[in-house]
């Protein structure tokens, strides 16, 4: 084989490998040139959506070049949402179908996001967490878990994993080994997971095999350090930890997918083509690019990284084949997958707005306080959410209780500007809720202390007020009456509305 043509082999395979984003919801030309030059993935966020109907259109246009693309889209519902990141997520996410228990109802609600994202022409969605969020100080994970019990989000992984593939989309459950019991954002930095190997076996690993039992195809490792595994290197960039752990002790013989190969936890120490080179020596098949590095330049970079790696003997080409085989095997699956799940967009039968009302609990005090029977000022607590939740996508009660009771009022406040002192609470949500029904919404509040802070102020000034915390219930001091939602979806805001003006609805 001459030099130039083994060199364009190799670029097809480099291609054939990374799974890259892109602006824009039109296909871009280099996109459509670069997967008839091989490149067997995509992946869609939620800049490149309007609508379920224009998602169908790209996606066509896409497979117009290669009709077994894989498409895929990080879309977990409840916080983390893409294809209603407009309009906030119409299913309640991982941690209330976890509080609900209920495993049919996790089943159906994930089969109910794959009708519609298969009609949007998705093969593959990066989901569902199976991360046990055993540290309640997690940044990362939180309410994008079933919950703290290995048994739950086992049972639960599960069943998300039947149910979306019903429908014809291929899961993909992460972050292995499990992000659960970590205190750092990866997207920022190198998380630790200290465990020894039997705590990890019994607490992380569980919903993973459980995972693979159910049929998962597809695994994304998770950028954190794991030293009971290998004391050097990420789980994305460990041979012993994807080779050794997931492929021999789990016996998963799927496709691997890194998380998001620009995230800080790997590119600080070996940038993004070091990491993406790493990675796919270690075991990665495909590399998730382009949440944040979304560029021709990226993908020519990142495919020149992989090829010089095969030349320059840094990554054996024998492994790169493979890796590109493991791809097309699984865009072979997925079609067929595809092709025989069942059709209809069916976001609007309810099953998600059942389940977040199921997902609602209530304090004593609460029950006894509700309902409201007049309009409520209503302050809502806005943290920064970390980069996996969309800052575009709505969240909270007051929207949805101005429909319900017309001349609701409300403030959003976030922590830095009570830090700033350029809001005061007094002024802002004490003042305007005079001779009227307080409500405080909060999101993490057991974790952010401003929080915490104000909401002990808050209650301490009203306590008639009433609190609905939208992420972990965690352990405040608060004795006022409280509404637990366990997740900040669309749909959650409504079931909270829903049971504040009417008590009989929970």
């Amino acid at each position: 084989m001459s030099s130039s043509k083994h060199s364009s082999e190799l670029r097809r395979l480099a291609l054939s490998v990374l799974q890259p984003g892109f602006v824009g919801t039109e296909a871009p030309d280099w996109i459509l040139r670069d997967i008839g030059d091989g490149l067997a993935s995509v992946v869609l966020f939620s800049r490149n959506i309007v609508s379920t109907e224009q998602v169908a259109r790209l996606t066509g246009q896409l497979r117009a070049e290669n009709p077994d693309l894989i498409v895929a889209i990080d879309e977990e519902a409840g916080d983390v949402t893409r294809i209603e990141s407009a309009t906030g997520s119409s299913r309640p996410g991982n941690f209330a179908l976890g509080t609900v228990d209920d495993a049919e109802l996790t089943e159906a609600v994930a089969a109910d996001l794959g009708r519609q994202l298969r009609t949007a022409g998705v093969s593959l969605d990066y989901a569902p967490s199976a991360d046990v969020n055993s540290n309640p100080d997690n940044p990362i994970i939180g309410v994008r878990s079933f919950g703290s019990d290995p048994d739950v989000v086992s049972r639960h992984t599960a069943a998300w994993i039947r149910g979306l593939q019903s429908s014809g989309v291929a899961a993909c459950a992460k972050h292995f080994p499990g992000h659960g019991d970590v205190a750092v954002d990866s997207h920022h930095d190198l998380p630790s997971y200290p465990a020894g190997r039997d705590e990890i076996a019994a607490q992380a690993l569980p919903p993973f095999r459980a995972a693979v039992a159910a049929g998962v195809r597809a695994v994304m490792s998770g950028h954190l350090l794991v030293p009971a595994y290998d004391p050097d290197l990420p789980a994305t960039l460990s041979r012993t930890i994807l080779q050794g752990l997931l492929r021999e002790e789990l016996g998963f013989d799927g496709l691997i997918v890194s998380d998001a190969i620009e995230m800080g936890a790997v590119t600080r120490r070996h940038g993004i083509d070091g990491a993406t080179v790493k990675a796919v020596a270690a075991g990665v098949d495909a590399v998730c690019v382009g949440g944040e590095s979304a560029e021709e330049a990226t993908v020519a970079l990142l495919a020149k990284a992989l090829t010089a790696a095969v030349t320059g003997g840094e990554l054996p080409e024998e492994r790169l084949a493979e890796a590109a085989d493991r791809v097309r095997e699984f865009a072979r699956w997925s079609a067929g997958l595809r092709a025989a799940g069942s059709a209809g967009d069916s976001a609007g039968d309810g099953i998600g707005h059942v389940a977040a009302r199921r997902a609602v609990r209530l304090t004593g005090a609460a029950r006894a306080a509700l309902p409201l029977t007049a309009a409520p000022h209503v302050v809502e607590l806005a943290p920064v959410t970390n980069m996996a939740v969309g800052k575009e996508t709505p969240w909270g009660v007051a929207e949805p209780l101005r429909e319900r009771l017309p001349g609701t009022t409300s403030v959003r406040v976030r922590g830095q500007e009570l830090e700033e002192g350029t809001v005061a609470l007094e002024s802002c949500a004490l003042e305007p809720a005079a001779g009227r029904p307080l409500v405080i919404v909060a999101r993490d509040a057991a974790r952010h202390a401003w929080m915490s802070r104000a909401v002990t102020g808050l209650t301490a000034a009203r306590p008639d007020a009433i609190v609905v915390e939208m992420g972990l219930p965690g352990t405040t001091s608060v004795a006022a009456a409280q509404v637990f939602t366990h997740g900040a979806s669309a749909a959650s805001g409504v079931a909270a509305a829903e049971v504040l003006t009417d008590v009989s609805a929970s």
